[in-house]
């Protein structure tokens, strides 16, 4: 499942991308600092959008850590969406581009082959997230998964969910269900190149 993702766009043009959907964004600890960064891995703090409890189409950007220890220790990164409704706590987690990996068809690599996939014709996308409060390590948010569309079929047996643009104002109102939301994007939604 994904455990790598991308973000290399600014601040400034996220919320360029956010207003053009009619969502205002707050910043209830201040304007976060986004560098841009090739791999945003397990463990590391990334920026979210996630709604804002008092103010309809509004959303908070905050910056979290992707994952939660479960109940093994081992960190909940990704999340799986069937059969529940989510109705609390969504986020929506901003990326340009995310990875997957494959074992390679030559047996004499001993690294995966890895994959990048981007939404096409769009600067950034969003996934849709949930976030919680935890003892051990504050907020932390995690990527909802389903089964694979058309277009990671081929790379992976599950994939993350990735919200048509129209959706993400929907995510951020728990009144609405989660379920409507989740589906695969239409065949030739990703590009995908190998890149590493």
């Amino acid at each position: 499942m994904c455990n790598d993702y991308r973000l290399m766009v600014e601040l400034a043009s996220i919320i360029e991308e956010f207003e053009q959907l009619k969502i205002k964004i707050r910043f209830p600890e201040g304007r976060p600092n986004i560098e841009p960064r090739e791999d945003i891995k397990i463990t590391d703090l990334a920026p979210i959008v996630r709604t804002a409890d008092d103010e309809r189409g509004t959303g908070e950007l905050v910056q979290r850590r992707w994952s939660w220890p479960g109940p093994t220790r081992k960190p909940v990164y990704n999340f799986r969406s069937e059969g529940r409704e989510l109705a609390s706590n969504r986020c929506l987690v901003v990326a340009d581009s995310f990875f997957e990996f494959t074992t390679p068809e030559d047996a004499k690599k001993r690294r995966k082959d890895k994959w990048m996939f981007k939404k096409v014709g769009e600067p950034i996308f969003a996934i849709a997230g949930i976030w919680r409060q935890t003892a051990d390590v504050g907020e932390a948010f995690t990527m909802l998964t389903m089964p694979p569309g058309p277009d990671i079929a081929p790379y992976h047996d599950r994939q993350i969910v990735i919200l048509e643009r129209e959706a993400w104002s929907d995510w951020l109102d728990p009144s609405i269900s989660a379920k409507s939301l989740i589906r695969p994007l239409a065949e030739g939604s990703l590009s995908v190149e190998q890149v590493g």
